[in-house]
Parts: C-alpha cells; structure tokens; sequence
C-alpha cells in the first residue's frame, strides 16, 4: 500500500520517547473503547465499517444518477452546511483544477455549493447563474430543518420548478436526508425526488463515505471506488495495529495529546499547495466539533503557505508560544514548471535557474519548518504520496479514526456537539420562531 505516513523529525526536540511510551497505554485503551462500542457516543459509530460494508448497489445507484444527470445539467448545486458538504468539497477542490470553473469538458457538471450561508448578495448571484445555465441539485440534510439549507432549499426548488416545470424540476433533485423522518424526507416522498440515505449512525462531519460525499464527488467526475479503497486500507492498518510506529492515526492521536498537556492548545494544519485547503476546512470542523467541549479541546486553525507566511507568519514565528503545526506534505505532484532564464536578472532569481516549482516549494517548507522549530514550535508532517482518490479516501479515514482516538484519550465524548445549538435558540428567539419567546 503506498500509504500516508507521519514523519516526527521536527519533534523530537519537544516530545520524549519516554512521554510517548507513557500515553501509549491511553491510547491503545481509546482504540479498544472505540472498536469495542463500548464510549460515549457509541451509537454514532457507522463510520467505522463504512469503507469495506457500504453496498455495492449504493454505489452502483450513484453511478447510475451521475450518468442520468450528467447530460442534463452543467452545475450541480449541493445544499448543505457543516458535514453535509465540507467532506465533498474538500475532496473535489483537492482533485480538481483550480481553474476548473474555466476548463469543464461538459463530460460532467461543475460543482457549487448552497446552504452554508445566509448571504442574501450570495443567493442573488447564485440565481442570476443558474438562469443561464442548466443544473440539477443535491440537498443534503438528515433533519431538513437545519436553517440555512431549508432557506436555501426552498428558494433554489422554487426557482429550478419555475424553470422547468415540476415534473422536470423534481427529476433534476437527488435527496440525502433520513430514512424514515424529517422535512426533508417527507417533502422527497411526496414529489418523488430520488433519495439516498443518511445512516442513523454517522453523524453529519464522519458522512463523506456515505452518498453525503460520494454523490457529489463521483458527479464531479471521480473514481469514488478508488477513494472507498484508499479508506478501505487505511481502516485495516488503524483498527488492526497496535504499534505506533506503524498505525499512523494512533501515532498522530498521541502525539496531539502530549502537546495539549504541555500547553500547546492550538494546533495549525497547514499546506503549503492551495487544492488542500478545504481538506483543512473539513479537519477543522471534524476536530473543533469533536473535541471542543466541556472545557476541553485542542482549537484547530489553519493556514496556507507560502501564502499566510506572508500575513501570519510573523505570529507563528514569534508570537505567544501555544501552538503546534501539522503540514499536509505531498511528496510527488502532477504537474512540473522550471524557472526560465532571463539574461538582465534584474529581480534576482537566475540562481534558481533549472529548479522546478516542486522543488522550490519544498524547500520553502523545510525553511519554514525550521525557523518554526527554532522559534519555539513543535511540527508534524503528514507526508501524501500524491493527490488522487486513493490517497484522500487514506487521509479521510485516517483523520476519522485518530479523531476517534484522540477525543477519547482527552476524555470526552468525540461524537456529539451539544453546543452547535446555542446559537439557533438566539436567532430563532430573534427571528420570532413559534416556541422560542418574543424578541
């Protein structure tokens, strides 16, 4: 298996092998409360089996929706908010062009997203594209409530069944919501729209295995059994070793663990190629919504380099001494662009003549790694062999499972997140919702 892996070289400095053979014991009880079912939380645990159990016929029926769809709609709109679009999103940004808005073959629609905002500049811009261009959607929600995907649910149904009509309209919607209850699934059930399900034991931010990811990814155009494998593998090495030298995600859930109670409370993932960059997204609200609670929690940031050297760095670098960093590494990019030569060389940079933006941009990272190291800060890398589905189904699970570890290992529940409501009795209080007293 051409596998993730962690590498601990600018670490060593911050944390001892004794300190790590010390949590071990921890760690390994976590694991065992995780597989056994036996922590908190324990009925949101269908995400563990998911990349060898999810059915064939699931993935087939996707396929078969990518090829019905596919040559009828050049957007496809997914609406949801939180897990119900940042583990799709994450994957298709990490794959696809960044210029892909500009470079679609018309093989397969192009991606957009609804539901996580309630913009109202946002809506009107989004519904003067989809005026010009045809498209089918996506919405995603167990409840069919939740605020901002309702909102934009009913306005995006309104304008797509005035566009086509609601026969058309209802052949062009795909929802991902309960199997049994919910706005959602009663409204799906009384227009017939096409619907897929969220298990009851996967909560929202473990769900990019489910069709919540798989279907929008595998309409974007990618090999969603190539991303079930790459998770598929990783899941046997995380369940089935017991060495941290070998089980990357215990590893990394020790590690975290060390650093918080040495008083590093935030940790930074950090990239230095901009398609990773909601692969962060998704890791911040998996860990912030996981771990933050009673309390507790390592705070999850993120940064993109160079780029944020340029803003944050000077923080990093000197700033309060709280944090640690952990950079996404990718070892073997797609593509190569050599500097060329200039014979005037009035910006400086002929030493670097022959040298490839990879290699440049490597050294970039290990410059920074190393003034980081001096500065005070501990750094992990996750090294990537590369970017493609394998891979990211890796990465996912992997993450999903250190999560698991980790949150267990702080003492908390890793799968619930009572506080997410805090805020909606406010607005719904404000907005005058029946229920919710007078503003």
């Amino acid at each position: 298996m051409n596998t993730i892996r962690l590498n601990t070289d600018y670490l060593k400095q911050f944390v001892s092998p004794t300190e790590l053979g010390s949590i071990r014991n921890e760690v390994l009880q976590a694991k065992k409360t995780l597989l056994s079912g036996s922590g908190r939380g324990n009925d949101f645990l269908g995400w563990l089996d998911l990349p060898k159990d999810l059915s064939p016929e699931i993935v087939n029926n996707i396929k078969a929706d990518v090829q019905r769809i596919s040559p009828r709609a050049s957007l496809f709109v997914v609406i949801g908010i939180g897990g119900s679009y940042l583990g799709a999103r994450a994957v298709i940004e990490a794959l696809q062009s960044e210029f892909a808005s500009m470079q679609s073959d018309g093989s397969h629609p192009y991606i957009i997203y609804a539901g996580h905002t309630l913009s109202e500049d946002y809506y009107c811009q989004l519904l003067k594209l989809l005026d010009n261009h045809d498209y089918a959607v996506a919405v995603i929600s167990k409840s069919g409530t939740t605020t901002e995907p309702a909102v934009a649910f009913r306005i995006i149904k309104s304008h797509l069944e005035k566009k086509y009509g609601k026969t058309d309209a209802a052949g062009r919607i795909i929802a991902i919501t309960d199997a049994h209850r919910g706005a959602l699934h009663d409204i799906a059930q009384q227009e017939g729209y096409r619907t897929y399900v969220i298990p009851d034991n996967v909560g929202g931010r473990f769900s990019v295995l489910t069709p919540v990811g798989l279907l929008p990814i595998a309409m974007a155009g990618y090999n969603i059994d190539q991303l079930l494998q790459g998770a598929c593998d990783m899941r046997r090495l995380c369940t089935e070793s017991d060495d941290l030298d070998e089980n990357p995600a215990l590893l990394y859930a020790a590690l975290r663990n060390i650093l918080y109670r040495k008083g590093y409370k935030v940790e930074i993932l950090e990239n230095f190629i901009p398609q990773l960059k909601y692969i962060s997204e998704w890791w911040k609200q998996l860990y912030g919504e996981s771990e933050g609670k009673e309390g507790k929690g390592i705070l999850p940031h993120s940064l993109s380099f160079t780029t944020d050297l340029h803003s944050m760095g000077q923080y990093v670098q000197e700033g309060e001494r709280l944090m640690f960093e952990t950079v996404l590494s990718l070892e073997k990019p797609q593509g190569k662009v050599e500097i060329p030569a200039d014979e005037k060389n009035l910006d400086g940079i002929n030493y670097l003549l022959g040298k490839s933006l990879t290699e440049i941009n490597l050294n970039a990272e290990i410059g920074t790694i190393l003034a980081h190291n001096d500065g005070g800060v501990p750094v992990l890398r996750i090294l990537l062999p590369t970017v493609d589905e394998y891979t990211l189904g890796q990465l996912i699970y992997f993450f999903e499972f250190a999560c698991g570890v980790s949150g267990y290992t702080l003492g908390v529940n890793p799968f619930d997140q009572p506080g997410v409501e805090a805020y909606k009795k406010n607005m719904f209080r404000l907005l005058g919702k029946p229920g919710y007293g007078s503003n």
